[in-house]
């Protein structure tokens, strides 16, 4: 089955992430923002589809203009639930589609997931393969300018 999203909780990739958003709190939301511009990159060279949880029971700042052009999906708990919780029913209802990925290190998430044919990434793996996806991109953008400046160069007539 082929790999149809990817749930990432949002406060266990933070906190497993301590370069990101250095001096920064947690959950703060400069940290946050920071996390979800990394994973914008990553579903940018991945090409699957993004979304993250956070816990949240309404005390962030929601609507602001950046947030409506953001691609990937930005999703906070409301009261009485909690990100686990939504990132357990997403990987249910999306089953019917094709496999979920989820990033996390709650280990009864990761249980839950797995039962329902999911796959799961622990954080640290997660964290690598976002910074190979980034490295691969980096290169094949250098590889193509490379190849582009090579079809304009021509030779010095002496």
């Amino acid at each position: 089955m082929a790999l149809v999203r990817i749930l990432v909780d949002g406060y266990s990739l933070l906190h497993n992430w301590p370069e990101l958003a250095a001096g920064r709190a947690r959950h703060s939301a400069a940290a946050r923002d920071e996390l979800i511009t990394q994973l914008t990159r990553y579903q940018d060279a991945c090409g699957t589809p993004v979304t993250v949880f956070f816990d949240g029971s309404g005390k962030f700042k929601r609507g602001s203009p950046d947030e409506f052009a953001r691609r990937v999906e930005v999703i906070y708990s409301g009261g009485g639930q909690t990100a686990d919780d939504l990132i357990e029913r997403a990987a249910f209802r999306f089953r019917d589609y094709g496999e979920v990925q989820v990033v996390t290190d709650d280990s009864a998430v990761r249980d839950l997931v797995i039962s329902l044919g999911g796959s799961v990434a622990g954080c640290d793996n997660f964290i690598r393969a976002m910074a190979g996806a980034a490295a691969e991109l980096n290169e094949d953008l250098t590889n193509h300018n490379r190849r582009e400046r090579k079809q304009f160069h021509r030779p010095l007539i002496s």
